[in-house]
């Protein structure tokens, strides 16, 4: 793994017919400035930009985000929404997530409610959906699911996100 800055690193698998480039972010929260929050999402567009073309990229992290299904983000975003408006932050991924023609496959399939939730507040009355899984449309197919682990034990107040992926994988020599 290899970090880029303090919000961005990367994996690099090597696959049978292209290499897969994972990349695990943590955005700023709505509490940040529009200047930390900018620089972000620049840096994230540059570090996007970094690889080559033919490496599949998929993006998984906690993008501190509320998304809902506005009828411009619809083909990027998906159906399947928990949140009523979009915020700051909600724009800013749904506007990158347009402009390098990637989908956020988290939005993508159909759960209820209690399973959309990937955030629990300390008092447990605030739940929301701020981590996401995003690929490039060309390849979205690979990501065969998107599931969240409520019961996963782990020390955060963030829930488990797992990607079902189909994708071959090249064998070590």
């Amino acid at each position: 793994m290899e970090f880029f800055s303090n919000w961005i690193s990367h994996i690099v698998l090597r696959g049978r017919w292209c290499n897969i480039v994972v990349l695990n972010v943590h955005a700023p929260t709505k509490e940040k400035s529009d200047d930390s929050k900018d620089s972000f999402y620049e840096e994230l567009e540059q570090v996007f930009d970094h690889f080559p073309k033919y490496y599949m990229e998929i993006l998984i992290g906690d993008f501190n985000t509320k998304l809902v299904t506005e009828v411009i983000f619809k083909r990027t975003v998906g159906n399947a929404r928990l949140n009523q408006d979009s915020k700051g932050n909600g724009v800013r991924i749904a506007n990158f997530a347009t402009s390098k023609i990637i989908v956020l496959k988290s939005m993508m399939f159909p759960h209820q409610i209690i399973y959309k939730y990937t955030w629990n507040s300390p008092d447990g009355k605030t739940h929301n959906h701020i981590d996401h899984i995003l690929t490039e449309r060309r390849r979205h197919s690979i990501i065969l699911e998107v599931r969240y682990f409520r019961g996963a034990d782990s020390d955060t107040d963030q829930y488990l996100v797992v990607a079902n992926v189909m994708e071959t994988l090249a064998a070590s020599k």
